[in-house]
């Protein structure tokens, strides 16, 4: 078996992801602050941290492909699958959607690299020795 591929579908999980117009959106209900927390509060309690200066350590090998690819055909993804909120598709100053890195958020899980079905998101080790606080967890 290649690397990447699962036991029991036999493809990458980039592979597997099915086109949005298959499914209905989930509506979620809002957390509730005692059992259940939104993204940021969560990725707080990872102790995440990230050096200001450094480089990116989130890099798209198209920029285009997020909004001109993955949004139309998949939703983008990136924003659901990511446990910590690093990407969103927002609307930009010209009213047409943008995607945005929240790098900072980061808690360097690779969900991103190994899922983007376009497999445009490359993760790299970030400098400084940044990231979540596993030791504290």
């Amino acid at each position: 078996m290649g690397l990447g591929l699962t036991l029991r579908h036999r493809k990458t999980d980039a592979a597997s992801l099915k086109l949005a117009k298959c499914y209905t959106p989930i509506e979620y209900p809002k957390p509730d602050g005692v059992l259940t927390f939104d993204r940021l509060t969560s990725v707080s309690f990872s102790g995440t941290d990230h050096e200001e200066n450094q480089p990116v350590h989130l890099r798209l090998s198209d920029p285009a492909v997020p909004i001109d690819v993955n949004l139309p055909q998949w939703a983008e993804p990136a924003q659901r699958y990511c446990p910590a909120g690093v990407y969103e598709v927002i609307e930009g100053p010209d009213g047409k959607p943008r995607f945005q890195i929240n790098a900072q958020n980061c808690v360097h899980c690779k969900t991103c690299d190994i899922k983007d079905p376009s497999q445009n998101i490359t993760w790299v080790c970030p400098e400084g020795g940044g990231g979540p606080n596993y030791a504290e967890m």
